[in-house]
């Protein structure tokens, strides 16, 4: 039975049931949407608006439903949404009271609300892996505080760091995300339910009570905004396609710094594929399947996007395709920040070539600036002293490694001896020690301060 048709002499056409259908996606919502129903038939019951007893007696028919639905006693199946479902299933349970319980709703506001209990219960599981994602990288930065790497702009070797300031980069960006979701969580948590179909209802309700019951922070102050409101689905795509633009990166940097030509990580066997042909071949497919999975993500966003850019106040049909999209993006999202932390705990770092990487290509060379400049020399000139040094060195096939502290002292009286050990690449990663900096002192304060944030999680 369809719960609007008493108004239509004809049957609906094959063609639009079809067409219109959404129980072959929406049916995720049943639980939300049992959830709803209860704290509003217990606030129509609280309100005098149906007796107690009818109230007792469909919140306990609802709870019945659930429970049958979660054993597999029950299918979903049958009617052109969930809501209809359910409704249908109550009154074939327990006969005339079930037609009760869409008093002072519509389903206008019951799909709103269905959708933003979902979507906030979606932002905790990916809190959740997020968390998981962060300390895999905690682990690499601990590893990381004894080794030195170079650190890049253009990708073109530009100074060393400490090998932990890398994967604390990571954690930064997903922090980051984890502060998103829990702000977005909070956006979604305003109630819609008492909205009606989009003036609200003359019947005498308590929206606070309902609000409270479903664990919202507060009814919505316009009924218009509150039924056609789908922001909060934009956010959560938009959440969704940060942290996919941050994974897509790391995974970047994984796939480039586990080639043979950089060799600074290593996969491990049981998270790479081989070739059908090319018996030597070990392939990051995890980390491409990651990067090439973000496109999808920023499609579902930009199509909700799309969707409400023109949609006239207040509830229009468009809107039944925004559930699709945040589907398949909490499935996909929620999968690469699983396999992610298990890849990152079994990555091997490869010490002796990100050293070695360190001093090449004269990464040290803003340090030997630094020294003239820290001995009286103007930094402008100090830069152009040693951007001769560089030239010089290159025309004869040396480094800065291998110079002579005489060398040196032939460009400018104020080297010292000691210049020798300046230009060392663990030197110059450990003299970075300004707040932030890539210091293994820097570092290990950036772990602890990530550590302390990530527990308010």
């Amino acid at each position: 039975m369809k719960l609007w048709e008493g108004r239509f002499d004809k049957p609906s056409a094959k063609s639009l049931e079809e067409f219109n259908d959404s129980l072959s996606f929406d049916k995720k919502l049943w639980r939300a949407d049992i959830r709803g129903s209860v704290a509003h038939v217990k606030m129509l019951g609280a309100c005098g608006i149906i007796s107690q007893s009818e109230a007792d007696e469909i919140s306990g028919g609802l709870d019945a439903i659930y429970a049958d639905i979660e054993s597999g006693k029950t299918e979903i199946a049958g009617a052109e949404d969930i809501h209809s479902f359910i409704e249908n299933e109550l009154i074939r349970r327990i006969g005339e009271t079930g037609k009760k319980l869409h008093t002072a709703r519509s389903r206008n506001d019951q799909v709103a609300t269905d959708f933003r209990i979902y979507v906030s219960e979606a932002y905790s599981e990916l809190v959740n892996n997020l968390k998981k994602v962060i300390s895999s990288l905690l682990d690499r930065a601990a590893e990381g505080l004894k080794y030195v790497m170079p650190g890049y702009t253009h990708l073109r070797k530009a100074q060393p760091i400490c090998a932990g300031h890398f994967f604390n980069a990571y954690s930064e960006m997903f922090l980051r995300d984890i502060e998103r979701v829990v702000q977005a969580r909070e956006r979604a948590a305003v109630l819609p339910l008492g909205s009606g179909a989009l003036a609200g209802t003359s019947y005498p309700i308590d929206r606070k009570m309902t609000s409270d019951l479903l664990g919202f922070i507060r009814p919505c102050e316009n009924s218009l905004d509150g039924v056609s409101d789908r922001d909060f689905v934009a956010e959560y795509l938009f959440c969704c396609s940060l942290i996919m633009a941050h994974l897509s990166r790391l995974c970047e940097d994984i796939i480039l710094y586990s080639t043979e030509e950089f060799g600074y990580f290593e996969i491990s066997d049981e998270y790479s594929t081989g070739s059908s042909i090319m018996p030597q071949k070990k392939n990051p497919d995890i980390p491409e399947l990651m990067r090439g999975k973000t496109g999808r993500i920023y499609g579902h966003l930009m199509a909700m996007l799309t969707t409400i850019k023109a949609i006239p106040l207040a509830y229009n049909k468009d809107l039944q395709e925004d559930k699709e999209g945040l589907f398949d993006a909490e499935t996909q999202v929620n999968s690469c920040l699983s396999i992610m932390s298990e890849l990152l705990a079994n990555i091997s770092l490869k010490p002796a070539k990100m050293s070695k990487a360190a001093e090449s290509e004269f990464c040290c060379a803003t340090d030997v600036a630094d020294y003239l400049a820290k001995k009286g020399m103007p930094f402008r000139n100090a830069h152009a002293v040693t951007g001769k040094i560089v030239r010089q060195c290159i025309q004869n096939n040396r480094t800065l490694q291998n110079m002579t502290a005489n060398e040196f002292k032939s460009f400018s009286e104020l080297f010292e001896p000691d210049i020798c050990e300046v230009v060392k690449a663990k030197n110059c990663a450990k003299a970075r020690t300004s707040f932030g900096g890539a210091s293994p002192s820097s570092v290990k304060a950036n772990i602890k301060s990530i550590k302390a944030r990530l527990k308010k999680y």
